[in-house]
């Protein structure tokens, strides 16, 4: 695109000029590039690794700020990046955190859930008796799995379904890295890496084709499904 752009600066320079346009991508990004709220969503959190566990101590770029922390895939040390997304996998809210944040820190964040409510999907990292009851009181149900050891608890048919569809936001995690490389470990300043993650955030919004769900159809099937299933045993 060299015709579009004639007179391109170097790359050392195009860097330097990247902290320029971190505060007008912000204002873009909250104003025009976050989705609306149907009532439905789901909420997830993933980690931004800045290098490899073993180099933790040689690292000195984010040295201060990127912590030691524990997720599915096992130890890493950066950042974690939580997102609420709604059914359509439009990003509705975001919030960057060191890694060794517990994930249910976020969510007693009211900002961070300000333009949430209704029903909030989760997995099995924030299950809270306390969080839950503080949420219910906002008006927000959080909805999760439960552990071997919880006792058993009666749930609505049409929450099962959509709990079972939870993975739709690791889906958006998955594009965020790999289409549009919000991780990677080539950062040298903190003012970049936060650059980079809100001018992904923003090229996703305009990803053409995002990974949703067919609430219409394909929920009101299952559910009925899963209702005949339910009387069946009965």
């Amino acid at each position: 695109m060299k015709k579009e752009f004639p007179e391109t600066v170097s790359y050392n320079r195009f860097i330097e000029l990247q902290k320029k346009a971190f505060l007008p991508m912000c204002v873009f990004l909250q104003t025009c590039c976050l989705g609306e709220y149907p009532g439905v969503s789901f909420i997830d959190s993933t980690p931004l690794r800045v290098c490899h566990i073993k180099r933790e101590k040689q690292h000195k770029v984010f040295d201060g700020y990127a912590t030691k922390g524990h997720c599915s895939m096992g130890w890493f040390f950066g950042f974690k990046l939580h997102i609420v997304i709604n059914d359509k996998g439009e990003i509705i809210d975001f919030l960057f955190t060191q890694g060794n944040i517990d994930d249910r820190e976020p969510l007693k964040n009211e900002n961070f859930l300000e333009k949430v409510f209704g029903k909030l999907f989760g997995d099995k990292r924030y299950i809270s008796q306390t969080l839950f009851e503080k949420l219910f009181i906002d008006g927000i149900h959080l909805v999760t799995k439960i552990r071997k050891s919880m006792k058993n608890s009666l749930m609505q048919t049409s929450d099962k379904v959509l709990l079972r569809k939870r993975a739709l936001v690791e889906t958006v995690n998955d594009e965020l890295k790999n289409t549009y490389q919000i991780e990677h470990t080539r950062h040298r300043s903190v003012d970049n890496l936060l650059s980079n993650l809100i001018s992904g955030l923003i090229a996703y919004h305009f990803l053409p084709k995002k990974p949703s769900l067919n609430s219409e159809v394909v929920d009101e099937k299952r559910v009925r499904k899963a209702a005949l299933i339910e009387l069946t045993l009965i």
